[in-house]
């Protein structure tokens, strides 16, 4: 393993821990999370390799001795439609989000539960300014928490297509100060995507009751013209996210985490941590080979630690252990996959690409549920686990028979186990390999990052170029083609989502851009989001060639601050 001096400088400075080398964190970590000596070292062998990176919050937490979550990703409970009367009320649910916020841990919200703008309240016969204008508070209060010394807040806000006020929601980040502590996504329903598709007209409704119809061609024109100059709002395909859910049975989801490859029930938690792809990569007999047996070692030791801390965990509020700990999601994905793949030979996005990503994730999938159910064999099953239930389920039952067998016989310990996050941070630790599924951004980039010190100027090069000697496409050299086949071949074997951008080049046909979204809905995504280098926002890195893009990138959130 090579560790440089900027990857362990980068490590000790992000958890503010000087004197802890990354083998000291490492050892940190198993130590927290082990179950027996022996899980202690094969664990340990799998940290110090760098094959696999718990995310930031678990590395920061388990085993330290201050008081913060591991978790990435929360939902909040549902958000009743009252400012200050009753369980659940507006701003019981932002006093909740700032102590999320506060341990560490990112939050989304379903903001579709408010009344639209201008309906009565009875008790003050006064009228609603609606979600937007509610929006604003959790924004204030996700600034406090990143003016307080903390990791800077990071959240998710997303509307229903068919709410009344979808038209001010896909305007409400086109401008330079409003908002700026949410990601914001619209929550697409089949049927609006068929009214697109179909040119019929679109109902809108709230609380049971019909707002008018509207044209959604031109709704659909609006949303994706914001996302073509302002990147947002995202899109995710709400209805396929609970038809393959694998507790469709018990729960509904109506949001997801900050960055959207976790669609989570209200309080839901999660955790993630990413294979490290590049680790697998081995030159033998001069040739570039892929470690599969490696690999399928690694992971049961892997599904075990992650599954103790969810016993382990700090929780911000008791109504998200309590989720947590009655369905034990945890998210396995993976990170430096352009640098491992292309390096085998295969240019990113290209039939081979995607025949040996299927492979690998097929892999990953299968023998994590594995491991997850003979965890159960000995441990338990999920304390929601309903086995006649859960076996019905779409995505179990895209795996093996035998892994089938395994959890009919045994249970299984996580109700969920794959998820592709960005992996951002873990990935720039690592020496830079490629982060999560996205191509390589550039041979050399520039990136200013908070440090406790201030802010700093660091210069990156790729991994792939750096060790491995390769240089492989950068983004924008990959087409959306290539993009698409990238996302849609990873949803295949992700139970949760994928979290992935669509570069575009600002001189793509229009009909074709649209195009784009109608295609990852085809194409069996959960999700889609694009950014286009010619909008209106920056991107989160600079090229030393061009020097465009300056953002301030928090290392740990990933909230970013392009100064627009």
């Amino acid at each position: 393993m090579i560790i440089t001096p900027f990857s362990d400088r980068l490590h000790a400075e992000k958890y503010r821990g000087p004197s802890e080398s990354f083998r000291e964190a490492m050892n940190r970590n198993a130590g927290a999370l082990k179950d027996d000596d022996a899980h202690f070292h094969a664990f340990r062998d799998v940290l110090l390799g760098m094959r696999f990176m718990p995310a930031g919050r678990i590395q920061a937490a388990m085993g330290a001795p201050k008081q913060v979550t591991p978790y990435n990703c929360f939902v909040s409970g549902t958000i009743e439609d009252s400012f200050v009367s009753g369980d659940g009320n507006i701003m019981q649910r932002a006093t909740e989000a700032a102590a999320t916020m506060r341990m560490g841990g990112g939050i989304g919200y379903d903001f579709s539960t408010l009344r639209p703008r201008g309906s009565l309240i009875k008790k003050l016969g006064s009228r609603t300014h609606g979600p937007i204008s509610f929006m604003s508070i959790f924004d204030a209060v996700c600034k406090c928490v990143a003016s307080s010394g903390h990791r800077r807040g990071a959240q998710m806000g997303i509307l229903r297509v068919d709410h009344p006020d979808i038209v001010e929601f896909v305007h409400a980040k086109q401008n330079d100060d409003q908002l700026r502590g949410f990601n914001l996504s619209i929550a697409i329903t089949d049927e609006f995507m068929v009214a697109v598709r179909d040119g019929t007209p679109f109902m809108l409704r709230w609380g049971g009751v019909e707002h008018g119809e509207i044209d959604a061609r031109n709704l659909w024109e609006a949303i994706m013209r914001s996302t073509w100059d302002w990147a947002e709002p995202g899109v995710i395909f709400i209805d396929r996210i609970n038809e393959q859910n694998n507790l469709w049975y018990m729960e509904l989801i109506a949001a997801t985490n900050p960055c959207a490859e976790q669609p989570l029930p209200p309080f839901g938690a999660c955790l993630l941590g990413s294979f490290n792809l590049t680790r697998y990569v081995r030159l033998v007999e001069g040739s570039w080979q892929f470690d599969f047996q490696q690999f399928a070692q690694d992971i049961p030791p892997v599904v075990r630690a992650m599954d103790n801390v969810v016993d382990r965990a700090i929780y911000p509020l008791p109504e998200q252990e309590q989720e947590a700990k009655s369905k034990r999601r945890v998210g396995l994905g993976i990170t430096g996959t352009a640098n491992a793949i292309e390096r085998l030979g295969h240019p990113y996005g290209s039939p081979g690409f995607l025949e040996v990503l299927s492979q690998i994730l097929t892999v990953l999938r299968d023998e994590a549920y594995l491991a997850s159910a003979m965890l159960a064999n000995e441990k338990g099953a999920f304390p929601a686990f309903v086995s006649s239930q859960y076996l019905k389920g779409e995505f179990v039952n895209t795996l093996p028979k035998h892994v089938r067998a395994a959890i009919k016989k045994h249970g299984i310990r996580n109700s969920h186990l794959i998820s592709i996050a960005p992996a951002g941070t873990i990935s720039l630790c690592a020496d830079n390999v490629s982060s999560g599924i996205e191509p390589v951004f550039a041979y050399e980039a520039t990136r200013v990052v908070n440090m406790p010190d201030g802010e700093q100027t660091v210069v990156v090069e790729d991994y792939g170029v750096a060790q491995l000697g390769h240089r492989g496409k950068v983004c924008s050299e990959v087409t959306i083609d290539e993009h698409l086949g990238v996302l849609t071949t990873a949803q295949t074997y992700v139970d949760s989502a994928v979290s992935k951008t669509c570069n575009v080049d600002p001189s793509m046909a229009w009909n074709d851009f649209k195009a784009v979204y109608m295609r990852a809905w085809e194409g069996g995504a959960k999700g889609c989001t694009t950014f286009n280098i010619g909008g209106k926002r920056f991107g989160v890195l600079a090229t030393n060639e061009d020097g465009a893009g300056s953002c301030k990138i928090d290392p740990e959130s990933g909230a970013r601050d392009c100064g627009e």
